[in-house]
């Protein structure tokens, strides 16, 4: 409990950034420019994140976390002044601010990556399993807490500073984090031969970031048959066929492929894929619903948030509590699923006609099924796995949730961007098209309320139209979760009473946390 509130904040630091700037991006969008290149704001922090997590992991758990934890936090506060000061005179104006955010928020992700995996595998270091669920729910809250904080937070910055605030705000939570884990946070000192896995790493890192581009670039930048594309994905294929030999063989792998060798971790680990596939590359857009089609101001739409993020703390709690009590978890991922899947099809029957409090009863369904799912993912994952490859197991669950959510923002993204075009040609012709980039596309409302009603209402239209239909294509990925999380087995947790070793053919005994001074 001493060590909580650093953990916490930090933890806070990295979701409340995600949720500040999801509310700013429509004004940071009128500012910069390029409509069309909106998702990979948030693309290129969640695949910093997603390439940056097993790496964060492995060194953490060769290195000591205490240090490494300390370094994520620094490199994140950085990416997050140099975001802050995208487009500015300093990098020569507002004509390359898109590209400069896109590059210094990949910074930014690869901090957020060690924030994340760290603090949940020093919680495993110091919490055992059956305890866990208490800890990982008061977490899951802190998480729920700065995403309900973020949109508020984010709104009022838009609406009343510079959106340039909504990365320097980060700055005094950081520093405090950074002083209380310094001063208080110790962990036991670990002896080991260190041999970082960095060709798999970079193979790792290099198919994944193809992967992204293809998913990103494919049918809009660039043809699907173009040599840009193929060429990405002859990179990807190979990137990760050279990558399962070399982790066989390294002594020290940047991702164990003998973890994979436990069912519940195999089958936990793609339900965190789908999970951040549906959820991340959906809920981004939210805000440019709420801000562009519902009318809201930038303050107003992140209180429109409020139902689905205070639904997923309450849930959240409830379960860590539950999971503490009972030592039971398997039903709980399934009901999150079928939950999950309940929203996203409420949220694509919206329409330029939805009343905002019709859509905060859409979004509260989907939060309760992501409080049943958040948390007990992680959970099920590190108690699949020894304790040395603790670090490792939450490095993995963070990482496929990430990946799943890179995926999702780049395919969801195209497919917004796709329907959107298309909607404006239909809607208003040649003339229409043109609006999906600059201009009326900068989404600024200055800028939309100058437009002819007839123009303003088609754009409209076709927005809310691309934003349900991005929400349609989530229900095809979200359905699987529940499908999946059927099939887990329920494992005792370590740690409480009565959990044995299974002695069931081919389930290798569960070892007990180790105690710590």
């Amino acid at each position: 409990m001493i060590v909580l509130p650093g953990l916490m904040l930090a933890v806070i630091l990295a979701m409340l950034d995600n949720m500040i700037v999801g509310t700013a991006l429509p004004r940071i969008v009128g500012e910069l420019g390029g409509l069309a290149h909106l998702s990979w704001v948030v693309t290129a922090y969640v695949l910093g994140t997603t390439v940056s997590t097993p790496i964060w992991g492995k060194i953490g758990d060769l290195y000591g976390r205490k240090n490494i934890f300390l370094a994520s936090i620094v490199i994140f506060l950085i990416g997050s002044v140099l975001c802050g000061m995208a487009g500015s005179a300093m990098f020569g104006g507002a004509g390359g601010g898109m590209g400069e955010l896109i590059a210094f928020r990949a910074l930014q992700g690869l901090g957020a990556g060690g924030l994340l995996v760290n603090a949940m595998a020093i919680i495993g270091d110091l919490v055992p399993p059956r305890e866990r669920g208490r800890y990982q729910g008061i977490m899951a809250a802190m998480m729920s807490l700065a995403m309900i904080a973020g949109p508020l937070v984010g709104g009022f910055i838009t609406d009343h500073l510079s959106w340039r605030w909504a990365f320097y705000v980060n700055l005094p939570i950081g520093a405090v984090a950074f002083v209380w884990l310094l001063v208080r946070l110790h962990l036991p000192k670990y002896r080991t031969e260190h041999r970082i896995d960095w060709l798999g790493a970079g193979l790792l890192a290099v198919g994944i970031t193809a992967l992204v581009l293809i998913t990103t670039w494919g049918g809009t930048e660039y043809d699907w048959v173009s040599p840009q594309i193929l060429g990405l994905a002859a990179l990807a294929v190979i990137s990760l066929a050279l990558f399962v030999p070399v982790e066989r063989r390294v002594a020290e792998p940047i991702l164990p492929l003998h973890v994979f060798g436990d069912r519940n971790f195999t089958l936990i680990s793609l339900v965190g894929f789908l999970l951040g596939f549906a959820m991340f590359g959906a809920i981004n857009f939210l805000p440019l619903f709420q801000q562009t089609v519902q009318g809201a101001s930038a303050t107003n739409s992140g209180l429109l948030l409020l139902p689905m993020m205070a639904a997923m703390m309450v849930i959240s709690l409830f379960v860590g509590q539950a999971i503490t009590r009972t030592g039971r978890y398997k039903i709980f991922p399934v009901v999150g699923g079928v939950i999950m899947v309940a929203g996203m099809g409420l949220l694509s029957l919206q329409d330029v006609n939805t009343p905002s409090w019709q859509t905060g009863v859409f979004i509260a369904v989907l939060g309760l099924g992501m409080g049943f799912l958040m948390q007990t993912t992680m959970l099920i994952a590190q108690n699949s796995v020894e304790q040395k490859d603790l670090g490792v197991a939450s490095s993995a669950s963070t990482f496929f949730r990430s990946i799943g959510g890179s995926f999702g923002v780049s395919i969801f993204g195209a497919i917004f961007n796709h329907h959107l075009t298309a909607g404006l040609a239909d809607r208003l012709g040649p003339q229409g098209a043109s609006l999906a980039e600059g201009g009326g596309g900068r989404l600024d409302p200055a800028a939309l309320a100058a437009l002819p009603a007839q123009v303003r209402d088609g754009f409209l239209g076709a927005l809310a139209s691309s934003i349900s239909s991005v929400f349609f294509w989530a229900i095809l990925f979200a359905v699987a979760v529940p499908l999946l999380a059927a099939f887990v087995k329920e494992v005792p947790l370590r740690g409480g009473p009565g959990a044995t070793p299974s002695d069931e053919p081919g389930e290798r005994p569960q070892p007990v946390a180790a105690a710590l001074d």
